[in-house]
């Protein structure tokens, strides 16, 4: 079985996000930057799966500009076999992405295709199903527990009323949640070895995807302030101002 894990460089969850002067976008100049954390557990898993020997080399691949080599690089430290980096300037919308790993997935054939559940800098939660719709695949998106079984996989997902377990025949995507799993850390003799891994580049115009984007970025700004909170003397006080002035009853 062969795994391709898709990752991305986003912002680093710690960063406090702030919006450029002229609203065009977010500050990303000197910012720390990561692996998009989802991707993070999809790598971990496919790492885990490959180490019970069912699967039998992990792939991954990050679609970006030339610093979005770094995802590859650490997915290489905690244990995938090889990477792949499409080069993009600019930013890649889902469906481009989508397409991307396609032509990809038609390449190197793989048996399943693991990632996030979402990026937490676009928060579009859409590659995945794209992806599963222009493949014809099924998708088993927001595991939590993946069970590989001998043409199948069994899945627990997380839904608004709580678990839904489902069965997926391979091949599949599955996108990845956080409580899937603990993701390692990538240690130094690990980093070092991760250099001489290979990893092929290639352009997304030479694959003849369309990257122009199909949305317009109008503005970015932050989210008004919350005000201060008050203090009310009675019940009847409090019911007065969430009917009159919050209008929330």
């Amino acid at each position: 079985m062969k795994i391709l894990v898709a990752v991305k460089r986003v912002i680093d969850y710690n960063v406090q996000v702030r919006v450029k002067d002229d609203g065009t976008g977010v500050v990303t100049d000197n910012v720390k930057m990561s692996t998009n954390p989802p991707d993070d557990n999809a790598i971990e898993e496919a790492v885990k799966i490959k180490e019970s020997g069912k699967a039998k080399e992990v792939i991954a691949i990050t679609i970006g500009d030339d610093k979005a080599q770094e995802t590859v690089r650490k997915a290489l430290a905690v244990g995938a076999d090889r990477g792949i980096h499409v080069k993009v300037d600019g930013i890649v919308e889902p469906l481009a992405v989508s397409k991307i790993l396609k032509k990809i997935v038609e390449k190197e054939n793989p048996d399943l295709v693991f990632m996030g559940k979402q990026a937490i800098d676009d928060d579009c939660n859409q590659t995945g199903q794209m992806l599963a719709a222009i493949l014809n695949w099924p998708q088993a998106t927001f595991a939590s527990k993946i069970e590989v079984k001998e043409k199948s996989l069994e899945v627990t997902r997380e839904i608004d009323e709580g678990l839904e377990t489902i069965e997926v025949n391979i091949p599949a995507i599955v996108t990845c949640d956080l409580r899937l799993n603990e993701p390692r850390y990538a240690s130094l003799p690990n980093i070092m070895k991760a250099k001489k891994k290979p990893l092929e580049q290639l352009n997304a115009s030479d694959l003849g995807v369309d990257t122009k984007a199909r949305i317009e970025q109008i503005k970015v700004e932050e989210p008004p302030k919350r005000k201060a909170g008050i203090k009310v003397a009675s019940v009847s006080e409090l019911v007065q101002k969430l009917k009159n002035e919050a209008k929330v009853i």
